[in-house]
C-alpha cells in the first residue's frame, strides 16, 4: 500500500494541484479493489485445495482468516485515502487515522480468533472429522472460556493502544466490580451456576433431565452463562437460569444403566387358587431370561391387590 500511495504521488504531480489528490484516492481505492479481487480469488484456489488435503484444520483456518483479511484490505485502502485528504486539506486527520489503523489491525485480528474457535468447536464434535468426537458440552464451555479470554484481551490491548491507562481501567475494575457484584448478585450466581454446571456435569447437551422438585422435565439444548434452555416434550422451549440447578435435585434419565419395567397383569377372580403358580413362573420366567438384569436389580413379582373384576 504504502508503494502504491508513492505512486500514486507521483502521478498526482503531473496534474494541477487541485485534483491531484482526486486521482491520488481513485488509485488507491482501485488498487484496494484489485488487491481485494486477487486475494479473494487465492482464498477460493486454496479452498479448492485444502478440500483434497486429510487436514481437518485448514477449512475452518482459511474460512476464518477470509472474512477479517477481505475487510482489512478495504480499511486500509479507506484510510490510505482519507491520509491523502488530510495531506491536502486544513483537516487535522492524522493521529485519528493512525489510531483507527492501529484499532483496526487488533479487532480483525481478535474476530479472526473467535471465527477461528468457532469453527474448532464444530470440528471438534463433528462425528465425521473424528472416531471420539469432543462431547458437545466441553466443546461449548471451552469455546467461551476462550473466546471470553480473546474479548478481554483484545479489549485491554485497544484501551492502551488509544493511550488509556490499562493499570487504571484494572483498578477501577477492582473498585467497581464490589459495586456491580451487589447490583448484580442474580446474575452473578447465574454465571458461576454454569460453572458449576460444567465442571460438575450433572447434565450434558442432548440428555433427558427433570426435576422432582420444580416443573421442569425436557431435552437440553444449550447450556449458557446464564441460562439453560430445555426443549419440553410437547416442544415448548424452557428457560432455566443457572443459579436454580444449585438448589434443586435433577435427575438425568439418559444416564440410566437400567430401565425398570412395571407390568400388571390381571386375572380372574376365578382363578385366585392359580396366582401362586403363576406367580412363581413368572418370577422364574424372568430370572430365566438373559436380557433382563436380575443379579444387581431387584425383581419383585408378588400378588399386588384386588380389583373391580381382577
Amino acid at each position: 500500500m504504502d508503494r502504491i500511495l508513492e505512486r500514486a504521488s507521483e502521478l498526482g504531480k503531473m496534474l494541477p494541484e487541485d485534483y491531484a489528490w482526486i486521482l491520488q484516492v481513485f488509485i488507491i481505492i482501485l488498487a484496494a479493489l484489485i488487491i481485494h479481487f486477487f486475494v479473494n480469488h487465492f482464498f477460493d484456489k486454496a479452498a479448492t485445495r485444502f478440500k483434497k488435503s486429510n487436514s481437518v484444520w485448514n477449512d475452518f483456518l482459511l474460512d476464518a482468516a477470509r472474512k477479517p483479511v477481505s475487510i482489512f484490505i478495504w480499511l486500509q485502502g479507506l484510510l490510505l485515502a482519507l491520509n491523502v485528504v488530510n495531506l491536502n486539506s486544513t483537516l487535522e486527520m492524522a493521529e485519528f487515522i493512525g489510531a483507527t489503523r492501529r484499532s483496526v489491525v487488533i479487532v480483525l485480528f481478535a474476530w479472526f480468533i473467535v471465527r477461528f474457535i468457532s469453527g474448532m468447536e464444530q470440528r471438534l464434535t463433528c462425528p465425521n472429522t473424528f472416531k471420539k468426537p469432543l462431547d458437545l458440552t466441553t466443546a461449548k464451555a471451552m469455546g467461551k472460556l476462550l473466546k471470553a479470554a480473546t474479548f478481554i484481551t483484545a479489549a485491554l490491548v485497544l484501551l492502551q493502544t488509544l493511550g488509556f491507562s490499562v493499570s487504571g481501567v484494572l483498578a477501577f475494575g477492582g473498585i467497581g466490580g464490589i459495586a456491580i457484584g451487589f447490583a448484580a448478585r442474580d446474575l452473578l450466581a447465574n454465571f458461576f451456576g454454569a460453572i458449576m454446571i460444567y465442571l460438575d456435569r450433572p447434565f450434558s447437551v442432548g440428555d433427558w433431565i427433570r426435576s422432582p422438585d420444580r416443573n421442569i422435565e425436557g431435552t437440553v439444548e444449550d447450556i449458557g452463562w446464564r441460562l439453560t434452555r430445555i426443549r419440553t416434550f410437547d416442544q415448548r422451549p424452557l428457560y432455566v437460569p443457572n443459579a436454580i440447578f444449585a438448589n434443586i435435585s435433577v435427575e438425568n434419565p439418559s444416564r440410566m444403566y437400567n430401565r425398570r419395567i412395571n407390568e400388571t397383569i390381571g386375572l380372574r377372580y376365578e382363578d385366585i387358587a392359580k396366582v401362586p403358580v403363576i406367580i412363581e413362573r413368572v418370577r422364574q420366567y424372568l430370572i430365566d431370561h438373559q436380557d433382563i438384569e436380575t443379579e444387581s436389580r431387584t425383581l419383585i413379582v408378588n400378588f399386588n391387590t384386588y380389583g373391580p373384576s381382577t
